[in-house]
C-alpha cells in the first residue's frame, strides 16, 4: 500500500473503494464502516475472554470484502484494528485465502511485512473445524 492511512484520509479512502449498488444513504454506508469497530471487538473480547465468535468474524470480513473490495479492505482492516490483534486477523485472513502474501503493511511505526505475524494456533484449530 503506499497511501498511509489515517483519520484524515480513511473515509475518503473508504468511500472511493465503496461499492454497493443498493445502499441508500449515509447511514447504511456508516453502518457497514462500522464492521471494523465490531471486529476490532470481538478480537478484544477472545484475548480477554478466549470467547471466540468465529462465525461472526468470518461474516464481518467476508462482508467488508464484498463491499470495499480486496486490497482496500485489507489496508483498512490493518489500519483500523489494532496490531496487537494482527495475529488474529491474519489467521481469519488466511483461513478465507484472502491474505496478500507480500503485503507491507504501512503505519504510523514503519513498516511491517506480513510474514512478521504469526498465526493463532486456537484459532486455527477452530477454523478447521468448520
Amino acid at each position: 500500500m503506499n497511501l498511509q492511512l489515517n483519520e484524515d484520509n480513511f473515509i475518503m479512502y473508504a468511500i472511493k473503494n465503496y461499492d454497493n449498488p443498493t445502499c441508500k444513504g449515509l447511514s447504511e454506508f456508516n453502518d457497514d464502516i462500522k464492521k471494523f469497530v465490531y471486529l476490532k471487538r470481538l478480537f478484544r473480547k477472545y484475548r480477554a475472554r478466549k470467547d471466540l465468535k468465529e462465525r461472526l468474524i468470518l461474516n464481518h470480513l467476508i462482508v467488508l470484502y464484498n463491499l470495499f473490495g480486496a486490497e482496500a479492505t485489507t489496508n483498512m482492516l490493518f489500519y483500523k484494528i489494532e496490531k496487537r490483534y494482527w495475529p488474529q486477523l491474519k489467521t481469519f485472513l488466511i483461513f478465507l485465502n484472502i491474505m496478500p502474501e507480500n503485503y507491507i503493511i504501512t503505519h504510523a511505526d514503519g513498516n511491517t511485512h506480513q510474514t512478521d505475524i504469526p498465526v493463532d494456533q486456537k484459532i486455527i484449530e477452530v477454523l478447521r473445524a468448520i
